[in-house]
């Protein structure tokens, strides 16, 4: 008796499993679905580096003084003299000057915070004094000479900013090895969805090729980011030239991106 009853069991198991199993094997062999015309949109993405080839160095000084005039007065004497020491550490450097500004100092707010008298209220918006800033760029191509530059500028400015970048020309010139990276990259994954689907790469063909997406198919390329900077602390005349050393600097190198997306028809 115990025999038949697990004789049975086994039985019962077997036909309750028996749709599962089909299942399973027809999924195992599911037929490709006919694909013949279908469009497909394939995005592709292409990325090439170089190390960077130009910068651009920002310096500025800065004075404050009760009278407006003095303080531009210093301001413009030593971006004189700094601008002189420039062109004659790096006489091919392309130099502009991208900001100037004077603005009043007033009173500072006491501490601890307490209620203001109306006569402190009106006081206060008298300006104490004036600070007078003055900033030069400078585009150059000589990154050798950069640390030189930069040493003999310090005497009487401070830097602001560095920022290494490709020029214009080179980038104009990776535009070709751009572009072809970003084909390459499309044409390797046409092939991929072509084998997916079960078809070969020769029965794709290219109907549109849509470069940075601006057909809104692909979401475009992400701002570059900010360039890195460092702030240094304006220095006076009063440094001797003798006491600052050449600073040192990597250029680094700049990556260029670029988006496509192709349309491709399968026949």
């Amino acid at each position: 008796m115990p025999k038949k009853l697990i004789l049975l069991s086994a039985l019962t198991l077997a036909a309750s499993l028996a749709p599962a199993v089909g299942a399973i094997a027809q999924i195992q062999n599911v037929p490709v679905a006919a694909s013949a015309g279908t469009l497909v949109v394939v995005p592709a993405f292409g990325e090439v580096r170089h190390v960077n080839d130009e910068v651009t160095l920002t310096l500025g000084v800065e004075e404050q003084d009760q009278q407006r005039t003095l303080a531009a007065a210093r301001v413009n004497q030593k971006m004189k003299q700094g601008t002189e020491i420039v062109r004659r550490a790096d006489p091919q450097a392309e130099l502009k000057t991208v900001r100037y500004f004077t603005t009043p100092v007033y009173p500072e707010a006491p501490y601890p915070p307490r209620n203001l008298t109306p006569q402190e209220i009106a006081a206060r918006r008298i300006p104490i004094g004036w600070r007078v800033s003055q900033e030069l760029e400078v585009r150059t191509r000589n990154l050798a000479n950069l640390p030189k530059v930069v040493a003999a500028a310090q005497n009487l400015l401070g830097v602001t900013r560095i920022d290494y970048h490709l020029s214009r020309e080179l980038t104009k010139q990776m535009d070709d090895e751009r572009i072809a990276a970003t084909i390459r990259n499309l044409n390797e994954r046409i092939a991929s969805v072509a084998r997916a689907m079960g078809r070969s790469v020769n029965d794709a063909v290219i109907d549109t090729v849509d470069f940075e997406g601006s057909g809104n198919y692909a979401v475009g390329a992400a701002p570059p980011p900010a360039p890195a900077y460092r702030r240094v602390e304006v220095t006076g005349s009063s440094i001797r030239r003798e006491d600052l050393a050449e600073p040192s600097f990597e250029p680094g190198e700049t990556t260029l991106q670029m988006r496509a997306v192709g349309k491709v028809r399968l026949r």
